[in-house]
C-alpha cells in the first residue's frame, strides 16, 4: 500500500490545502494528514477544532477520490510522523520560491534522517498560490470577505472564532 502523509498546521485548512489534498490523494492509496501540534506558531484554533475541520472537509475528498483519507495529529520530528504512519511519501505543496527554499532545507535533512521516505513537491494552483492561513485569518479579523479562500464551513468556524457573527 503506497501511503502518503501531508503534513501542516492548518490554522485554519484553506482552498489551497484542499487541492494540494485532491491532488495528492490520486498519487497514494491512503493519505494522512499530519496535523501539527507546533506550540511555536501560537494557533487560533485547538488541535481538536483543526482536526474536527479536516476530518469534515476529507468526507467529500474520500468519495471523490476514492482515496483513504485519515487525520493524524502529531509533535514529534515530520520523519518520525511519517515512520510512525507507515508513510514512504511526504507530500509538500509549494505556492513561491519562499516556500521551496525552507523546503529544500527540510529534505536534506529529512533525506540525512531517512533515506527512504521521499518527499514530493506539488505547485499550489494558480488561483491559490497567494492563500496563506496567516493571511486569512488576517483578512477575516479586519472585516474582509475571505469566501474566497476558505469552504463555508471554515469560514463559520473562523467568523465565530473572531466574534464577527
Amino acid at each position: 500500500m503506497r501511503i502518503g502523509l501531508y503534513p501542516g498546521t492548518f490554522d485554519p485548512v484553506t482552498l489551497g490545502h484542499i487541492g494540494i489534498l485532491k491532488r495528492a490523494a490520486v498519487l497514494v492509496d491512503r493519505l494522512v494528514i499530519g496535523v501539527a501540534i507546533n506550540r511555536d506558531k501560537g494557533p487560533l484554533f485547538s488541535l481538536e477544532e483543526r482536526v474536527a475541520m479536516l476530518e469534515e472537509e476529507c468526507v467529500n475528498l474520500t468519495k471523490e477520490t476514492g482515496t483513504e483519507i485519515v487525520v493524524h495529529p502529531f509533535e514529534n520530528l515530520l520523519i518520525h510522523c511519517a515512520r510512525d504512519v507507515g508513510a514512504q511519501t511526504i507530500v509538500r505543496g509549494l505556492r513561491a520560491l519562499t516556500d521551496f527554499e525552507y523546503e529544500f532545507q527540510m529534505v536534506g535533512m529529512n533525506r540525512a534522517m531517512e533515506s527512504k521516505i521521499e518527499t514530493v513537491f506539488l505547485m499550489a494552483d494558480l488561483n491559490h498560490q497567494a492563500i496563506a492561513s496567516r493571511l486569512v485569518k488576517e483578512i477575516a479579523r479586519l472585516d474582509g470577505d475571505i469566501t474566497k479562500f476558505v469552504t463555508p464551513h471554515v469560514k463559520q468556524r473562523l467568523l465565530e472564532r473572531l466574534g464577527k457573527v
